[in-house]
């Protein structure tokens, strides 16, 4: 028996939820302290679930050092602000209080010696276990831990779906090439068989054209899709929604490669901070996706040229999946150059979807835009949660 299948037995969870990195690419890493942190992430260790998840939270604030007078301080002299900077998730993990108690309690004295001291007592046990270092920064270590919370944190909840088996393969794709027909139910309207439509209508003596009379195309596969993720990673993605934002980009990868497809990133802000063209190497991805951190602007049209370079020069299907909670404010002209950037990508045959998360009306509108020239889908999520799912609806419709 493995040591994978070994942790099954020993933990009762199913061999499918500890494995998928080996399914993708043979092991996660040759590193044997990951394989450790693994380990002890599997098997419930509930303290180095907690250290990744402070530490998760941390990083998603744009925090990489720990002070543990000045964090003391910004939560005693004004506890809204100090929420603001560090995030409920932060707060809850270094004190072991949610937000609530922290609030209502700071004017208590003992209630503030017990939580300087607890916030000492944490950072000393993350020094001793070789999280931070002498000067309070996140080491390595960390890191991997957080990489590891978070996919692990993705992968309970897609099989918790249901959504962890192998994908089947569609017979139609909506940026496919048009092929067959069939009637006309849900289609994208520009798939609309006109031609044939009005002969059915003819056909069946109607004088007007009927909804049971609609015919559209049905597009079948190029072969293998190219999608690129890119992940919105500016000052206001800070916190929950970056987190989720990551959990989807993690989701998207797994289904992608394992579905034989491949999967790129783009992790962007003010510039582009990270790049990697579609491929099937899942760690790298994972690597990337979940050390990337929020600051800056939004540059969209510059993510969308860059992605038109990413893209292999072959005949398939190419797909860019854009989450962001902002629309274009970097640039001359941002709205101009998006715009721009989009009728480009779609004269290389590069369909454009756009995840918002509670844009605002005009950052829809332009949305809108974006998507209609890019020939691909405008979702709305109001809650940071539904992102993961909305990206896996997004892939399966390619």
């Amino acid at each position: 028996m493995n040591d994978s299948a070994q942790q099954a037995v020993n933990t009762g969870r199913k061999l499918h939820d500890l494995t998928p990195i080996d399914e993708l690419s043979g092991k996660l890493s040759s590193d044997p302290e990951e394989k450790r942190l693994m380990r002890s992430v599997l098997e419930s260790d509930e303290s180095a679930i907690s250290d990744g998840k402070l530490i998760t939270a941390a990083l998603n604030a744009g925090i990489s050092a720990f002070t543990p007078d000045l964090l003391f301080d910004r939560l005693a002299t004004n506890y809204k602000n100090a929420r603001r900077i560090y995030g409920p998730s932060f707060l809850k993990e270094i004190t072991g209080y949610d937000e609530s108690q922290i609030e209502r309690n700071l004017h208590i004295g003992e209630f503030r010696q017990e939580l300087r001291q607890r916030i000492k007592d944490k950072l000393q046990q993350l020094k001793q276990d070789e999280l931070i270092d002498k000067e309070g920064t996140l080491t390595p270590k960390a890191l991997k831990l957080s990489k590891i919370i978070l996919y692990t944190e993705e992968l309970d909840k897609l099989a918790a779906r249901g959504l962890l088996g192998e994908r089947e393969d569609k017979k139609s794709y909506s940026y496919g090439l048009r092929d067959e027909v069939k009637p006309f139910r849900k289609d994208r309207y520009h798939d609309l068989a006109i031609k044939k439509t009005v002969k059915l209508a003819v056909k069946r003596k109607h004088y007007a054209i009927a909804k049971e009379d609609l015919i559209a195309f049905e597009r079948t596969s190029k072969g293998r899709r190219n999608i690129i993720y890119a992940l919105d990673a500016s000052g206001s993605m800070k916190g929950h929604k970056l987190i989720q934002c990551k959990k989807a980009g993690i989701a998207l990868a797994y289904k992608a490669i394992e579905g034989r497809d491949k999967c790129g990133l783009i992790v962007f802000g003010k510039e582009i901070k990270t790049k990697i063209a579609p491929t099937t190497d899942f760690k790298n991805l994972l690597q990337e996706i979940t050390s990337a951190i929020a600051k800056e602007k939004t540059n969209i049209a510059a993510t969308i040229r860059e992605a038109i370079n990413l893209f292999p020069k072959e005949d398939a299907t190419k797909h860019l999946l854009i989450i962001t909670d902002a629309m274009p404010t970097s640039g001359e002209t941002p709205e101009q150059e998006t715009l721009e950037a989009a009728a480009t990508a779609a004269d290389k045959k590069i369909t454009i979807s756009i995840i918002g998360i509670n844009l605002r009306k005009e950052g829809e509108e332009i949305a809108k835009q974006i998507v209609e020239i890019g020939k691909g889908r405008m979702f709305a999520a109001r809650d940071a949660e539904e992102v993961d799912r909305i990206a896996l609806e997004d892939y399966y419709d390619i």
